[in-house]
């Protein structure tokens, strides 16, 4: 009987490497706080991780009529998004210095949680294969 690691371990490999991402692309945000015109970007995490897995990020509703309006998606494809400040500045960069913390130590916290759920299925597969 083989193990099929893609079911034992869930999505987290893959939360994992996008958590890798945005980590980089925050930390690019606060790198470039005092560079004129700079655009802070950040990564939509649900939609990155949907398409991951190879889910679609939204339902399709079915129109019964010609008079039924369309719901669009939410059009997040996993690309980089511009972030909209709060304060713009006057030399037109959006990085706002606090914002970015926050998000990169949420960021932060959220990898190791999934680190760690990782970390002990792996343990738990190794002691299920000793027979522990």
């Amino acid at each position: 009987m083989a193990i099929s690691f893609d079911n034992a371990l869930g999505i987290h490999e893959q939360a994992l490497k996008v958590r890798t991402q945005r980590a980089e692309v925050l930390a690019n945000n606060l790198a470039n706080a005092d560079t004129p015109g700079f655009k802070a970007r950040d990564v939509d995490f649900r939609a990155v991780l949907q398409k991951e897995i190879g889910q679609q990020d939204h339902l399709d509703v079915a129109r019964t009529d010609r008079g039924h309006m369309s719901i669009p998606g939410t059009g997040a494809n996993g690309e980089l998004m511009y972030r909209n400040p709060s304060q713009p500045s006057i030399d037109g960069n959006t990085v706002e210095s606090q914002t970015e913390i926050v998000e990169y130590t949420k960021n932060a916290l959220d990898f190791q949680a999934s680190f760690l759920l990782l970390n002990n299925k792996m343990k738990g597969m190794v002691r299920a294969i000793k027979g522990e």
